[in-house]
């Protein structure tokens, strides 16, 4: 039988980190650092340059993970981006990815979109992937620059997205890496977080800015992701005892606290990132675990929970061994 591991991570924020304090300047927010920390966990974000993608972010995270991965750009069979934030309509950022890594081999790429849960979505797919045979070789990479979806007059949602790139190099191996994945969705929600925009005759129809319902994706995202953390560790047949790490996606830390009592986790084993990425939607799993892994927090043989919801509405797990 064939099974999937992580073989290497790889993260990269652009610029320095942006405060809380200088956000509100910039934009002359009616906000505050306390009302902003109290209320999200965030004191900090990075934001890309302008004229800097998610091709670019993707890039400098992909070269990071084959190195910890001992691959090279070549090694790689299978690219796998998922991203809100394209850098165009088409091609896709995974083509553009390909080309910036030097990527020559004919190798698939695509882009897969699932918002926040984007990251999750990717894995599970490129897992099943390697499992059938077809591939041996995945990068796996969330991407995004959302402050270019920002109404920057907006404090509910401007005070909590970042940009960033996160990307982990899955590989075909005899050992299992990956135990258990879980997908949802439900369109039925789709107007609690949504960007209701698009481009038409050249011209931007509707309204082109990130729009959410805060307490309604608050209270649906704490029971999706409890649900759907007990539906992997079911399916492997875990405890939640056994769990070492959870890295949920970043998105409001009261979320991921709320989530960690449902699941009767204890808080310490839940890495948390939102306090100085912010949200940054699908990259902030991959972000979060490559800077576990780096820190020595994640080690070989733990056993590791990644879930994430987004809009759509989208929701999603793959629970794994590292």
């Amino acid at each position: 039988m064939i099974h999937t591991r992580i073989t290497g991570t790889g993260s990269y924020l652009p610029g320095q980190p942006v405060s809380n304090q200088a956000l509100i300047a910039w934009h002359t927010l009616d906000s505050s650092d306390d009302w902003i920390i109290e209320r999200t966990g965030i004191r900090a974000r990075h934001l890309a340059a302008a004229g800097e993608t998610s091709s670019d972010l993707a890039m400098h995270a992909c070269q990071r993970a084959l190195v910890a991965a001992g691959r090279t750009a070549n090694d790689v069979d299978l690219i796998i981006v998922a991203t809100s934030t394209p850098d165009y309509i088409f091609p896709s950022t995974a083509a553009l990815l390909q080309k910036k890594l030097g990527i020559t081999n004919g190798a698939p790429a695509f882009d897969v979109q699932a918002v926040c849960s984007g990251f999750v979505y990717a894995l599970s797919v490129a897992e099943k992937f390697i499992r059938s045979g077809s591939h041996r070789c995945a990068l796996v990479v969330g991407s995004e620059v959302f402050s270019r979806i920002m109404d920057w007059s907006d404090r509910g949602t401007c005070v909590l997205f970042g940009d960033g790139a996160g990307a982990v190099v899955l590989e075909a191996a005899n050992n299992p890496g990956v135990l258990a994945t879980a997908l949802h969705a439900d369109g039925r929600y789709a107007g609690m977080l949504s960007v209701p925009g698009q481009v038409c005759g050249g011209q931007v129809t509707g309204d082109p800015f990130l729009r959410m319902d805060g307490q309604a994706v608050f209270k649906f995202a704490i029971q999706v992701l409890t649900e759907v953390a007990n539906e992997v560790l079911h399916a492997a047949g875990l405890g939640i005892h056994q769990l070492d790490w959870l890295i949920p996606h970043q998105a409001n830390v009261r979320i991921l606290q709320s989530t960690a009592k449902k699941l009767r986790l204890p808080s310490e084993k839940c890495i948390v990132t939102v306090d100085h990425h912010g949200n940054t939607s699908a990259a902030s799993i991959p972000l979060a675990l490559d800077e576990a892994v780096r820190q020595g927090r994640v080690q070989p043989g733990h056993h590791l929970l990644l879930e994430g919801v987004g809009g759509g509405f989208t929701w999603g797990a793959v629970l794994l061994t590292f």
